[in-house]
């Protein structure tokens, strides 16, 4: 299943103030890369019931380093905070990128970091009230996403086609007992890009399926994907290749044996994995 409305936004700046469009929804979830200060002692993010100053905070995610590193929860509700809840064992590292997933259902927020079930926090204000989201203090965003789940195996429609100087972004993280990555770039009669990873091996194979035949592998040793660990994969269509690029760094490029760019309208990816947000 694809993503469906989705909203993002791309780099934003500290302190950032956003609107939920449509309010929060049972069943969705909001999705927060980023990147903690190697100096930070806190920074939170809170989702409101409006965007001013005094507004109520259904939830205030706020991991804090002066001492133990603990993460604080609490709520704001008519001019005042309620009790606290506290967690000492925190998976956000100083200077380390981190996913951080909130995910509404009926009764709680459930809350994972780094694809880690972090803990639930039951509703203290209806979350229907929801419709900002604000961060704050020691940390650089990536993106922040307001989706339904990505579930794997994952398929969806790249609008219009590919095109030289199109890119596909992928956010994820394989598990610890993972055998393989893959992820396709299909057309009606076959699949132009079949890119995938084997752990065991330690193997990355590429190849074309067209005419109901696949075509010569391409192979190479030392799968760019570690297990348990987030991943950003970027694919790259130009002209002459396609150029996949994993955590920044160039992993291989694969010439077009299926040069019909505009005909490549379906990205695939399945494996061992977790997915957090897809681009494409």
């Amino acid at each position: 299943m694809a993503v469906s409305q989705q909203q993002l936004f791309c780099n934003p700046k500290i302190p950032f103030t956003g609107s939920l469009l449509g309010g929060l929804q049972e069943g969705k979830s909001i999705v927060v890369l980023g990147r903690i200060l190697p100096k930070a002692g806190r920074f939170h993010v809170n989702l409101q019931c409006g965007s001013h100053s005094n507004a109520d905070v259904a939830l205030h995610f706020n991991p804090r380093y002066d001492g133990v590193a603990t993460v604080v929860l609490n709520t704001f509700q008519n001019c005042s905070w309620n009790s606290e809840e506290r967690k000492s064992d925190s998976f956000l590292l100083h200077d380390q990128p981190f996913i951080l997933q909130i995910l509404v259902t009926k009764e709680t927020y459930k809350i994972s970091v780094n694809g880690k079930h972090f803990m639930d926090y039951i509703h203290r204000i209806p979350f229907t009230k929801v419709d900002t989201i604000t961060v704050d203090q020691m940390v650089e965003l990536d993106f922040i996403a307001y989706q339904n789940p990505v579930v794997v195996p994952y398929k969806a429609v790249i609008n219009g086609g590919l095109q030289p100087g199109k890119d596909i972004v992928i956010y994820g993280l394989p598990n610890l007992d993972s055998k393989m990555v893959v992820f396709n770039l299909r057309h009606r009669y076959g699949i132009a890009l079949h890119h995938k990873s084997l752990f065991e091996e330690n193997v990355v194979v590429r190849n074309t399926f067209e005419n109901g035949t696949w075509g010569a592998e391409e192979k190479c040793g030392a799968v760019p994907f570690k297990k348990d660990q987030l991943f950003q994969v970027t694919i790259s269509c130009n002209k002459e290749q396609f150029t996949v690029f994993v955590n920044g760094q160039q992993a291989h490029t694969y010439k077009h044996r299926f040069t019909k760019l505009e005909d490549i309208d379906v990205f695939e990816f399945y494996g061992d994995i977790q997915l957090f947000f897809v681009k494409t």
